[in-house]
C-alpha cells in the first residue's frame, strides 16, 4: 500500500497572534512552529498503523521553505519512510492543492491523508481541491477507517450524526479526531530520522485566484453579567436587545 501524507506548520496554539504589512500578513516573529495536530494525530498515524497492517510505504509531503524541515523530521521521527518538500510558500489553499495534486499524480498513490483542516485557518479546502484536481473520490471528516484489500470502510461526521461509507483506492481522505491515537517519537526514531531522505523539488506553476485584503482579531469577549433569577424581564431585553439572540 503506498500512502501520501500531507502535512501543514502551524503556530503552537499558545501563540500570540500578530499581523503585519497593514494587517495584510501573518508576522512569524517570535512565533513558535508545530505540525499540524490533525495532520499528525490522525492522518499520519493512520497512514503508519495501515502500513504495519498491509505493508507498504509512508511519505510525507509539505509545502514550504527549508526552515519547516524541523517539522518534516518529526514526522520521520514518528515513522513515515521518507519525505518530500516543495520548495515554496504555500501562499493559498489552491497553491498547495496543486502541488500535491501534480506530484500524487505522478507517483500513483493508493491513498491521499491529510487533516480535516489547519488548526491556524481552519479552511478544510485542500482535500476537497486535491480530490478535484486528480479526479478521485473525496471522504472528508473522516473518524474510523478499515480496510479490506483495496476497499475501506470510512466513518466520517456529518451535522448530528455519523455517515459509514465504503470506497475503493485511489482515493482522498481528510482525517478527524478518533481516526488514530497520538505517537510520540522515541529515541530510536528520532535518530533514524536524521538518516531518512528529504526530497526537494521546485513547485508546479499555479497562480492564486484570491488575494488576501486585511485581517481582523475577532471582538474581544464581555465580561459576565449575572442575573437574579427571578428577574426574567431583565434577562429577556438584555439577550434582544444587547446578545440580538431573540
Amino acid at each position: 500500500m503506498k500512502l501520501l501524507v500531507c502535512v501543514s506548520q502551524t503556530p503552537d496554539t499558545t501563540t500570540k497572534i500578530k499581523f503585519a504589512n497593514g494587517d495584510t500578513a501573518f508576522d512569524t516573529n517570535g512565533v513558535q512552529f508545530i505540525m499540524n495536530p490533525y495532520d499528525e494525530w490522525y492522518a499520519l498515524v493512520r497512514a503508519l498503523e495501515l502500513k504495519e497492517q498491509a505493508g507498504g510505504s509512508v511519505t510525507l509531503f509539505h509545502v514550504g521553505p527549508k526552515a519547516n524541515e524541523t517539522v518534516i523530521r518529526k514526522g520521520l521521527a514518528i515513522g513515515a519512510d521518507n519525505a518530500v518538500r516543495v520548495d515554496a510558500e504555500a501562499t493559498s489553499s489552491v497553491f498547495t492543492a496543486k502541488q500535491i495534486a501534480a506530484y500524487a499524480k505522478a507517483e500513483g498513490f493508493d491513498m491521499v491523508l491529510m487533516g480535516k483542516e489547519t488548526i491556524d485557518y481552519n479552511g478544510s479546502e485542500v482535500g476537497a481541491m486535491v480530490a478535484e484536481l486528480l479526479d478521485m473520490p473525496f471522504v472528508s471528516y473522516g473518524t474510523k477507517m478499515e480496510v479490506a484489500g483495496n476497499t475501506a470502510t470510512i466513518d466520517r461526521d456529518i451535522e448530528g450524526g455519523k455517515e459509514t461509507v465504503e470506497v475503493d483506492a485511489p482515493f482522498v481522505l481528510s482525517c478527524a479526531k478518533g481516526m488514530a491515537e497520538q505517537r510520540i517519537p522515541n529515541m530510536r526514531g528520532i535518530m533514524m530520522a536524521k538518516r531518512k531522505p528529504i526530497t526537494v523539488i521546485p513547485a508546479v506553476e499555479a497562480a492564486d485566484l484570491a488575494t488576501v485584503v486585511k485581517y481582523e482579531y475577532p471582538p474581544e469577549k464581555t465580561g459576565v453579567k449575572l442575573i437574579d433569577p427571578e428577574n426574567m424581564e431583565e434577562l429577556v431585553n438584555l439577550l434582544h436587545n444587547e446578545a440580538k439572540v431573540i
